[in-house]
């Protein structure tokens, strides 16, 4: 038997660990009781950001090092790099629990041809020694051959804004979804009387010769992003001037997409950046502020990747004219380019005046006084984009207005 000097020392040590064991319960208890689940995970939230640095060393995000990376610990993958910096929208789309990504994945043939991993749009942090190997052999508007380096590099580390990397905000109300409308411009839309729902999209696309003038009942009045091409938007000037079309959409919330189909495209985006008239090429002394406004800021220009392109052609609409003599002129159209683009950075897609099966029931163009047939040329394929749209249309992962 041990010596009563042992015995209390066993004692006293069972009495504390009683005491704590006490201690313990009556904490977790009050926790419990007194603290909601929302404010317990606040709590672990600020002990765990409470670790992070609260500024990043400037220059640091151009090598990947960020806020989430220092969280999670380790430097970025490739693939991190892949989603989060090439593709910004991709994080966004994820808050909505009806995003059409969800309609994507649930169809086996769609489900394989969409990938949204693939980058909308190109900025600085994209040009890279490898990006340039990798395009200077494709011809535009896939990649950059013939076309000197000095411009295509000048040109796209000017876009050095994050507002370049991406359409859409960084932030928005959580579980909302960016519900987005692109308007083409055919006849169906002529007595349509779609204006307001149109205009009730967060986001409005428009292309071309995109006339809003005398028609709002049908086509609405609001304006997110005009795309085009030089090309397409001097012509556009010219022969819908008629109908009222003598500027393209201009305003302080108007962002412009550039799609990359010629030298141009690099040149005049590189001067209205700058805000200088363009200094060379077929556009020479154009002021890119008599197109865009005084106002235009550079964050308001973007210019779609040529990878983009391709992904587009190659996956949706590789029509049967690329092997044909026209080959070299086919590229989809750009009402199809601007659908396809809301189709990847958009929750939910409407698209109106587009070619549908009827197309002959009506005009080329809505705002035309007189009826004029849809004319197909060798540099687009109508027929296939209408098929595609109606396949979108039909397994839900867009709306195309029919009539």
């Amino acid at each position: 038997m041990g010596s009563p000097r042992w015995k209390r020392l066993c004692l006293l040590l069972l009495i504390g660990l009683t005491f704590s064991i006490i201690l313990y319960g009556h904490y977790y208890a009050t926790l419990d009781s007194s603290t909601s689940p929302r404010t317990a995970t606040r709590l672990l939230q600020q002990e765990t950001f409470g670790r992070v640095p609260a500024e990043i060393p400037r220059g640091a995000k151009n090598h990947g090092l960020t806020r989430e990376n220092i969280i999670k610990g380790g430097s970025p993958t490739k693939e991190t790099l892949k989603q989060e910096d090439m593709n910004p929208t991709k994080k966004k789309s994820s808050l909505c629990p009806w995003s059409l990504k969800s309609k994507v994945k649930m169809d086996p043939t769609f489900g394989k041809q969409f990938d949204f991993n693939i980058p909308v749009l190109i900025w600085e942090q994209h040009f890279t020694p490898e990006t340039w190997d990798r395009l200077k052999d494709r011809n535009v508007p896939y990649g950059w051959h013939g076309l000197a380096y000095e411009v295509i590099a000048s040109t796209v580390q000017l876009l050095n804004d994050s507002a370049n990397s991406r359409l859409f905000a960084t932030t928005r109300p959580p579980n909302s979804c960016i519900r987005c409308a692109v308007v083409g411009n055919g006849g169906i839309l002529n007595g349509s009387r779609q204006g307001k729902d149109i205009d009730a999209h967060d986001f409005v696309f428009r292309l071309n010769g995109a006339v809003t003038k005398g028609f709002e009942d049908d086509v609405g009045t609001k304006t997110s992003f005009y795309g085009f091409t030089v090309n397409t938007m001097k012509n556009s000037l010219i022969a819908y001037a008629e109908y009222g079309f003598t500027k393209i959409p201009q305003g302080k919330d108007i962002q412009y997409i550039f799609i990359p189909s010629d030298i141009r495209d690099y040149i005049m985006i590189r001067s209205a950046v700058l805000g200088i008239p363009v200094p060379e090429g077929h556009d020479k002394g154009d002021k890119p502020q008599k197109y865009f406004g005084s106002e235009a800021s550079g964050g308001k220009f973007k210019l779609l990747h040529p990878e983009f392109m391709h992904y587009l052609t190659e996956r949706f609409l590789r029509s049967e004219i690329i092997n044909t003599q026209f080959g070299y002129l086919y590229m989809p159209s750009t009402g199809a380019v601007m659908l396809l683009t809301a189709l990847h950075t958009c929750d939910q897609v409407s698209a109106y005046g587009f070619i549908t099966e009827n197309y002959r029931k009506f005009s080329d163009h809505y705002y035309e006084r007189e009826k004029k047939p849809l004319v197909f040329y060798a540099n687009h394929d109508m027929l296939l984009e209408s098929e595609l749209w109606k396949s979108l249309h039909r397994v839900g992962i867009m709306k195309l207005y029919q009539r």
